[in-house]
């Protein structure tokens, strides 16, 4: 099932963050938050934008969300988004369809345009992006130094919807949560 992260989800969604932290560069944090950063991350996260997870007979395998791509307002109309899956669920589908679900649910929000940024050379995660329809939108050359090397990262990007003249507010994604129309979003992508 998918569904939208809680407090309690912080351990098992540390223990799938943590490889990569510790043994890639797939993410350019260098030390491990614990599970209470990652609690703390997931509350704060939940007042604006989606974190979902996906879950089978009560394990996370997998968690997704979006994010703030930039501080200035004008960027309220984009977000970036991050997946991370269990190393023993991946190939199974799981990824696109997390994902999939998180994009719709940026898209009910009135947000326009996701962003990927992927540590190159980052084969899974840019053919994940591109099964999704992001293309490249430029690299960013040794952007990060971690495990005694200098990386590359990629960006990519996907439009969600056409971007409106004179847009409406993003709708926080605290004001979703209990909607209807969310839950039916949810329900459909775990089919």
């Amino acid at each position: 099932m998918i569904r939208i992260a809680r407090a309690e989800d912080a351990e098992a969604v540390h223990a799938i963050y943590a490889p990569a932290v510790i043994d890639t560069a797939i993410t350019f944090e260098t030390e491990l938050p614990g599970a209470d950063a990652m609690r703390q991350r997931i509350l704060t996260r939940l007042q604006h934008y989606p974190w979902l997870v996906w879950e089978e007979q009560g394990e996370v395998l997998a968690y997704a969300y979006a994010t703030r791509f930039r501080e200035r307002a004008a960027y309220d109309w984009i977000a970036e988004t991050s997946i991370y899956v269990l190393a023993n669920a991946r190939r199974r589908g799981i990824a696109r369809r997390l994902y999939g679900t998180l994009l719709d649910v940026m898209r009910l929000q009135g947000i326009n345009q996701a962003v990927g940024v992927i540590t190159m050379p980052g084969e899974t995660s840019v053919a994940l992006h591109e099964a999704m329809g992001f293309t490249p939108a430029g690299v960013w050359r040794k952007a990060g130094y971690k495990l005694g090397q200098w990386w590359d990262v990629g960006v990519w990007q996907r439009e969600l919807q056409p971007p409106a003249h004179t847009p409406a507010g993003v709708t926080a994604f605290s004001a979703l949560m209990e909607s209807p129309t969310l839950r039916d979003v949810l329900a459909a992508g775990a089919r």
